[in-house]
């Protein structure tokens, strides 16, 4: 099976100064479950090349097992390095996509015309979606065949408001994941904050945070099988 892994490409942190990117926990738990199950994975960003590591995922405190494993991997981070550019994949070559999160892809990936029409393209060919954490987001504009939002009347989950608010972002982020979602008419659940939560309806998988993001890779190849 091959899957599409999407990461972002937007480095700054509103007008905090601050960097942010993709969250490393998000790629590396996921990378191992799908490599396990023998996925053949093609890493790509909208700018291509190395995407942007939110320096945050890389503290010590944010630390796992999968973290240091990728980051001891030389194979894992020259593919990271080469991602390639979004506008040059195209879905049929897929089996599915699956989108780590991080703060990043609320200001690129959310507004990026080329993802909306991978994903859009996805469910149309009837092949799974995974996002995690902040990627939920990403589906903003994103429309089922009728031109409704995808997530309208569809099981849903992502960061929670009291996630962002724990993490000092609620005024710095251009949307809040859960009230997008909320407000776009999915049907949103999470668990308490940090715990490990995902949802699937149908094609669509999405998971509440870091710690969701291996079990969302499960639940992805679980629908490949």
């Amino acid at each position: 099976m091959k899957i599409l892994i999407v990461l972002t490409s937007h480095d700054k942190l509103g007008d905090t100064g601050a960097k942010t990117g993709f969250w490393l926990e998000e790629l590396a738990a996921p990378y191992y479950v799908l490599k396990q199950a023998g996925a053949e994975l093609t890493l790509a960003s909208p700018k291509g090349g190395q995407p942007p590591l939110d320096p945050k995922s890389a503290d010590e405190s944010a630390k796992t097992d999968d973290t240091r494993r990728f980051e001891a991997d030389a194979e894992a981070k020259a593919q990271l390095a080469a991602t390639v550019r979004l506008d040059s994949v195209k879905i049929e070559d897929f089996d599915a996509v699956f989108y780590p999160g991080g703060h990043g892809p609320l200001w690129d990936l959310a507004e990026d015309a080329t993802s909306r029409a991978l994903i859009e393209g996805a469910i149309a060919a009837d092949k799974p979606v995974a996002l995690v954490c902040h990627a939920p987001g990403v589906l903003r504009h994103v429309q089922a065949a009728d031109g409704t939002p995808l997530v309208a009347g569809k099981k849903v989950t992502g960061f929670t408001n009291t996630e962002e608010a724990a993490v000092g972002l609620t005024d710095v982020v251009p949307f809040l994941v859960e009230d997008m979602l909320t407000q776009n008419g999915g049907h949103y659940s999470k668990t308490e904050d940090w715990g490990v939560h995902v949802v699937r309806d149908g094609l669509l998988i999405t998971g509440q945070n870091p710690a969701s993001s291996a079990a969302a890779a499960e639940a992805l190849v679980d629908a490949l099988r």
